[in-house]
């Protein structure tokens, strides 16, 4: 659960919100724009966001009526994802790289259920995600979190910090759910990856999810949300074919069930909804 926000000073700039978690921290927020941050927090049913986000985010919904699903799904993926490695594959680092709102099961209250030392690194520079940084800041008292604000278009600043925590000579899983699809390039997404996963040794992970315009997977109704999205709220987003995002994955070994929707990847149900959302999770060799 998110950490309660008990203070609000706004400024002349219309929109512009400086809120502290009275414990030092303060952010500047727009609420006159929809953000994606707390636009996804309303679609899985949260309750850090305004009135602007539900608005923008109901009428995304209402052009692509799948986006809750894709969110739902999303999140389950993590959680497959985090339990596998940590439990299946002994990964005890976690470098989270576009953590999003504080929920339920983040990714170290997931990976330290199962193994108390695990160390998590959390990076985001959402202005709400570090005010509800506090909340991820928990940690088992053999495990260590942190939080980075920091962007992901500079990933040799996030590798840097991250080795604060982190001992990137060990295997780490580094998570990019929701991320690259922010990186409007695809030339710049590729070679941020390929920073990042060369700054970690064999025996690490990428644990990767990414929205979709592909019609076998229900993805031609991305393109006029993905339009009013960018019209209406930010940051601006794209999609990418198959193709595109396995690109990603350059270079890495693919875990079964290689590069499939998220909702299908190592499935708890017989027969999972099918959702234009990519997930993969691939080893470097």
């Amino acid at each position: 659960m998110a950490a309660t926000v008990p203070r609000e000073e706004r400024r002349a700039t219309r929109g512009a919100i400086d809120v502290s978690d009275g414990q030092g921290t303060t952010a500047r927020l727009n609420t006159a724009v929809a953000h994606n941050a707390r636009v996804w927090n309303y679609w899985i049913g949260g309750k850090d966001n305004y009135e602007v986000d539900q608005r923008v985010g109901a009428q995304v919904a209402g052009l692509f009526p799948v986006i809750r699903d894709v969110a739902r799904a999303d999140r389950d993926f993590l959680g497959r994802a985090v339990r596998h490695l940590a439990g299946e594959r002994g990964v005890r680092q976690f470098l989270d790289i576009g953590t999003g709102l504080p929920t339920v099961d983040n990714t170290h209250e997931i990976a330290q259920r199962i193994a108390p030392d695990a160390k998590i690194v959390y990076v985001d520079n959402d202005p709400i995600v570090l005010l509800h940084a506090r909340t991820l800041l928990t940690s088992t008292p053999e495990g260590v979190t942190d939080y980075l604000d920091a962007d992901v278009h500079d990933p040799d600043a996030i590798v840097e910090r991250a080795k604060e925590v982190l001992d990137l000579s060990r295997p780490t899983a580094v998570m990019m759910l929701g991320i690259l699809n922010f990186v409007l390039d695809t030339d710049e997404a590729r070679d941020i990856v390929r920073r990042v996963m060369a700054a970690v040794p064999s025996g690490s992970f990428l644990v990767l999810t990414h929205p979709t315009y592909d019609a076998d997977l229900g993805g031609e109704g991305n393109v006029a949300a993905m339009e009013f999205w960018n019209a209406h709220a930010t940051p601006p987003i794209t999609a990418r074919g198959r193709d595109e995002v396995a690109s990603f994955l350059d270079g890495l070994d693919l875990l079964e069930p290689g590069l499939v929707p998220c909702s299908q990847w190592r499935a708890e149900l017989h027969a999972p909804v099918v959702v234009p959302q990519f997930g993969a999770v691939a080893v470097k060799p």
